[in-house]
């Protein structure tokens, strides 16, 4: 299945809708965290980077961490300077109960002028420690409903919403918690349209997630396998690409650059080109 990085930024966004006969269907957009912005003019995107996170875990994460002015001065910069090399747009993908702040992401796009996306979802890589109590509890469905609702009214009791839902998972086979948050997403993306990023820990849980989704009915152009260079088996990044997904090569530095040259002239070859995300998914 082809399809390219334009039809990508346009789909960071919004839902399905059923729209009166005759009616024109509206244009492509994202939404950020100021609000929707047409994919035409979302520009050169770094699809997975991170203003903050904290890796302390779900049982003790909370804003009375960190001192938000103090972020705000230390991103700011950076955010600036990729803007002067022509960033236009910077999805952040922290998650919930990994240091999200969405109203720190809003001064951060009115101060640089980048558009920058926020998410929903719950991330359950490294055995679920990131995971709050609720999670482990409750079915796909109402984890779908809670994410679906943060998508029609707000995160936190704020006018952002976010513009994907950002999942994650270990190394396969998936464990139960791990197929039922791939569940949950698919749920909301069926109601909501939002694009599902999930940290994936190796190709074998990719193709389990794939597997999840047809489940569901969910097609693969509504995943993206996230840190899909860590797979050295590229004829699984051949396999994901061929059903539909998009294969994010993030984690460029210097001492990985060849490795990421060989993955995406690899994908490029089979046909593939359009469907691969690069970023740095990096800090300062």
């Amino acid at each position: 299945m082809r399809v390219g990085r334009r039809t990508f930024l346009g789909g960071l966004s919004a839902a399905a809708v059923v729209l009166p006969l005759g009616a024109t269907p509206p244009r492509r957009h994202a939404l950020t965290v100021r609000g929707p912005v047409d994919a035409a003019d979302l520009g050169m995107a770094l699809v997975h980077e991170h203003v903050l996170v904290d890796f302390v875990g779900a049982d003790r994460v909370g804003r009375h961490r960190y001192d938000a002015d103090e972020a705000f001065r230390a991103a700011l910069p950076h955010l600036l300077a990729l803007k002067e090399r022509g960033v236009r747009t910077f999805v952040e993908c922290t998650p919930a109960w990994l240091g999200r702040d969405p109203m720190l992401l809003v001064r951060l796009s009115e101060a640089s002028g980048l558009h920058i996306l926020t998410n929903t979802g719950y991330y359950g890589a490294v055995q679920g420690k990131f995971l709050p109590a609720h999670a482990r509890e409750e079915t796909a469905e109402r984890l779908a409903a809670r994410w679906s609702s943060e998508w029609r009214d707000g995160i936190e009791g704020t006018a952002v919403r976010p513009g994907f839902l950002k999942t994650g998972v270990d190394a396969g086979p998936l464990s139960a918690e791990g197929r039922k948050l791939i569940a949950a997403a698919a749920l909301c993306h069926r109601s909501t349209g939002l694009r599902v990023h999930c940290h994936t820990g190796d190709g074998r849980a990719a193709m389990e997630i794939l597997a999840v989704l047809r489940e569901q009915d969910v097609p693969a152009t509504a995943l993206v396998w996230v840190h899909a260079q860590n797979e050295k088996d590229r004829a699984l990044h051949l396999a994901a690409a061929r059903a539909g997904a998009w294969i994010e090569l993030d984690g460029v530095a210097e001492e990985s650059k060849d490795a990421h040259v060989a993955a995406v002239l690899d994908l490029a070859r089979a046909g593939h080109l359009e469907q691969v995300l690069v970023s740095r998914d990096s800090g300062w």
